[in-house]
């Protein structure tokens, strides 16, 4: 008999944020596959960077990947280890990212789907499906995504949120919104099993779900039509992988993830993310006294700045963090906060792998005495586990908050054995939240905060 694998692309490191126990994978060769796929865990994480990237490399990354996976899923089979996957392609849960463009990929090298999803709901960020309408939750009240400042992203941006318009002009009419098939609350609270199994030709289908309880029963018919053979594709935010995994609890409590800091030794906390959220849960966090800013002028990366601006800007942001640990506090490396204007789409993606290499080159050469992490941002957060840290795969932990996964190095690692690094998207958690993560590894009581 076939063991299901849930074998997940997400398009930046953070779609592990409401699972644990499984592997995260920076590298896409055979025997990295090999092992995920071989691994316990129900569930594995392929972490192709493509939000990241321009549409042209993010279609090419994904080729690479599912090609990769089609061999390596056959020689198993060969040597009789069936395997029975079910595809998912993870992206965010506020409609960033390259669609169709990755699930059209999927489809053509993975093929013969009887129906790909559209599942965006991410309860512990606040993102909650309806009438097949996507919100977010701002102070309980809930919000069009298209209202939000994520809509108006430079290079993902979108007009609607009601989903079967955002399919229409995301595939420029190639799906039409009368065609989306819509799943609504009544349907999934009812049960969806048989018309499940009525989908074919790989139809577009979007989902309401309010709460985890939805997605679950929603997932229990997929899973029950997979058995009976239907083949299906998802792009999802994380919500979804908590149903489809069914893990038990984790098994080390989020206020308990301390335990894993190295000799109890300060930390550091690294930040590329810029959104106004991320904004104010630094200006929180840098009111504890032993969080000391360490601010990044990104200006002197500009491309027509000279190399030498760039090196001594290196040299000083790794000096004052030095510093800073030398005398037991945690330095807070951010970027400079204020938003800037690009020509086009390649000088933003430039412009952004420049800030993401300087950040890299400091993770590189933190003190080795470092006893946690915390990287801030998606794409942060995959250059540190795959550049900074040089991770081929890292098992997650579990979660220190609702949506922050922590995952931890290998006790052979060259720099960091042993150090747990906090993986913190951008747009998660209250404003206190990265304050909290920071006492938890801490181990700090908190303070009341000042006014």
């Amino acid at each position: 008999m076939a063991d299901t694998k849930i074998i997940v692309l997400d398009d930046d490191p953070t779609g592990s944020q409401t699972v644990h126990g499984c592997l995260l994978l920076t590298r896409w060769d055979a025997a990295t596959l090999r092992q995920a796929l071989q691994d316990p865990s129900p569930i594995f994480f392929v972490l192709t960077n493509t939000r990241a990237l321009g549409a042209g490399q993010a279609e090419a990354i994904t080729r690479e990947v599912c090609g990769n996976l089609k061999l390596t899923l056959a020689d198993l089979a060969a040597e009789g280890r069936m395997i029975h996957p079910l595809f998912v392609s993870r992206s965010d849960s506020t409609l960033r990212g390259h669609y169709p463009v990755e699930t059209d990929v999927m489809t053509a090298e993975l093929g013969g789907f009887d129906a790909h999803f559209l599942t965006p709901a991410f309860f512990e960020g606040g993102r909650i499906t309806r009438d097949s309408t996507h919100y977010l939750l701002v102070d309980g009240k809930p919000v069009p995504t298209s209202e939000t400042e994520f809509a108006r992203d430079s290079v993902f941006g979108y007009s609607t949120s009601h989903l079967p318009d955002y399919v229409a002009e995301k595939t420029r009419g190639r799906i039409p919104a009368a065609q989306v098939e819509r799943f609504l609350l009544r349907d999934i609270r009812a049960g969806v099993a048989d018309r499940l199994m009525s989908l074919k030709g790989n139809a577009c289908c979007v989902v309401d779900a309010e709460t985890q309880e939805d997605m679950s029963r929603f997932a229990a018919d997929v899973l029950l039509a997979v058995a009976r053979g239907k083949r299906f594709l998802f792009r999802s935010a994380a919500s979804l992988l908590t149903a489809l995994a069914r893990l038990p609890p984790q098994p080390v409590a989020p206020e308990g993830m301390g335990r894993w800091v190295r000799g109890g030794h300060p930390g550091a906390v690294v930040m590329g993310s810029h959104v106004r959220k991320s904004t104010r849960q630094l200006q929180a966090l840098l009111r504890e006294p032993d969080a000391v800013p360490v601010e990044v002028d990104v200006d002197r990366l500009l491309a027509d700045r000279p190399s030498a601006d760039r090196d001594a800007l290196l040299a000083e942001v790794l000096d004052r963090a030095r510093r800073i640990h030398a005398r037991g506090a945690t330095p807070v490396i951010f970027t400079s906060r204020q938003e800037r204007a690009f020509s086009d789409e390649v000088a933003r993606l430039a412009f952004g792998k420049a800030v993401s290499a300087l950040l890299m080159d400091v993770v590189r050469d933190l003190p080795r005495t470092t006893g946690w992490l915390i990287s801030k941002g998606g794409i942060t957060s995959n250059d540190t586990l795959s550049q900074g840290l040089a991770l081929a795969s890292a098992r997650v932990l579990g979660q220190i908050l609702p949506g922050v996964s922590v995952v931890r190095c290998p006790d052979d690692h060259p720099g960091f054995p042993g150090m747990p690094v906090a993986i913190f998207p951008g747009n998660v958690g209250g404003d206190d939240a990265l304050r909290t993560a920071f006492l938890r590894l801490s181990r700090k009581e908190a303070r009341p905060m000042a006014a």
